[in-house]
């Protein structure tokens, strides 16, 4: 009798730990670092959990969480507060709106905000088309002129403000701001700074002309600013950096400036090349223990991770290609 109830436990010790073994080899099972440290979801967390719209997937948080903790762990943050983003979302929720696929959370506080954000437009070159359309992402890189979204554990850093040309607004022709935050990442993103990749507002001044203000600190030695329409692409596609509406960035930028926090960006390479082995074989991604946005993966097929030490040779031998073109000469402003 003895030794039977011996031989259960040795046994189920055994499946236990094959279990253990098998869910950490799954791409989509919680493969940061930290995840396996990470303190249980709070109750009031637990009903944003999921896959609907303003909803976060399971492995965002869990990622985003693992990272958070352990940076608080070593010292590196102190923000009660943490961002995640899961750009396999699409851009337009069902009701024509933005679709909300960056979060802020703030567990302290019992916070979950979830809003649009853009992602990387990519390009096409002749050599290779990495461009995404505007509904989904498609390709990911952390190559530097890529354009592209690169997921992966980031650290928000400084900001820097700079003057982006005059608007007209409530009819005054007024100069435009706009505030950056930088990130810095780490393994895969550790080329954040190299790729000038940050957080800001969705807008940027389309410049038209040259207006004559010379009183203005912005003005040329002619005493001339660039003059445009402001162009708002909140919830669209952007030059690799995480974007945000107006009134997000302004809640996002006051809680991160001076006080760094995490972003977790998912998909990571792992996620996508896994994804994209079970789409090409039909195998399901819910049996396989992987995670993309349904409505995504029926539109792009398969996603697609360009690593940086194939797509950068390209990059380069594309720009050394360009012709050289005279500065940009605008019109005189009427």
């Amino acid at each position: 009798m003895v030794q039977q109830e011996i031989f259960a436990v040795l046994l189920n010790a055994r499946r236990r730990t094959f279990a253990a073994l098998f869910l950490a080899a799954l791409p989509g099972f919680q493969s940061a670092p930290a995840a396996a440290q990470a303190s249980p979801i709070p109750a009031w967390l637990q009903k944003h959990v999921g896959t609907g719209e303003g909803q976060i997937a399971p492995v965002v948080l869990n990622r985003a969480r693992a990272l958070y903790q352990r940076k608080l762990a070593e010292g590196t943050v102190s923000n009660p507060c943490y961002l995640a983003m899961d750009a396999t979302r699409p851009s337009t929720a069902a009701g024509g709106k933005p679709g909300r696929r960056f979060y802020v959370i703030c567990e302290a506080g019992k916070s979950f905000r979830a809003v649009s954000s853009g992602y990387g437009n990519g390009r096409k070159l002749k050599r290779a088309d990495f461009s995404n359309g505007r509904q989904c992402a498609k390709h990911f890189s952390n190559a530097e002129g890529s354009k592209l979204t690169m997921g992966g554990a980031y650290v928000t850093a400084e900001t820097r403000t700079s003057f982006k040309g005059y608007v007209r607004q409530s009819g005054k022709r007024t100069p435009f701001h706009r505030t950056f935050l930088l990130f810095d990442g780490e393994s895969e993103t550790d080329n954040a700074r190299e790729r000038a990749i940050g957080g800001h507002p969705a807008v940027f001044v389309k410049w038209q002309c040259r207006l004559k203000t010379p009183e203005s600190p912005h003005a040329d030695q002619e005493g001339y600013v660039p003059f445009g329409k402001l162009v708002n692409y909140t919830g669209g596609r952007s030059n690799g950096c995480t974007t945000w509406s107006q009134s997000a960035s302004k809640e996002i930028l006051a809680r991160v400036e001076g006080n760094p926090t995490t972003l977790y960006i998912y998909p990571e390479s792992g996620d996508i090349n896994a994804v994209a082995r079970a789409a090409e074989t039909g195998r399901s991604l819910v049996r396989a223990g992987l995670y993309w946005n349904a409505a995504c993966l029926k539109a792009i097929h398969a996603p697609k991770f360009w690593p940086k030490k194939i797509l950068q040779p390209i990059i380069d031998d594309w720009r050394q290609s360009l012709p050289k073109r005279p500065p940009l000469e605008l019109p005189i402003c009427k």
